[in-house]
């Protein structure tokens, strides 16, 4: 199964370290580039949509972190 939290997007969101335009344009390019080809694998539809779905809730708890509001990354 895709390790989705492995993904350098995750990492650099997570974080509260100073992250470059272009360092998240990367990072989310490959993660778009991972999803594209997940969705192109012989995966069943099943298994793709409760990846994306926990993909879903990972950027959702991003969100609600302490960084949110405190200068952090959520907005």
């Amino acid at each position: 199964m895709w390790k989705h939290l492995e993904l350098e997007l995750f990492r650099l969101l997570s974080e509260p370290s100073q992250v470059t335009n272009e360092e998240m344009q990367s990072a989310y390019e490959d993660f778009v580039t991972q999803v594209v080809t997940l969705s192109q694998s012989e995966l069943n539809y099943s298994d793709f949509f409760r990846i994306l779905n926990l993909s879903r809730i990972e950027f959702d708890s991003l969100g609600s972190s302490p960084l949110c509001g405190q200068g952090g990354k959520c907005n």
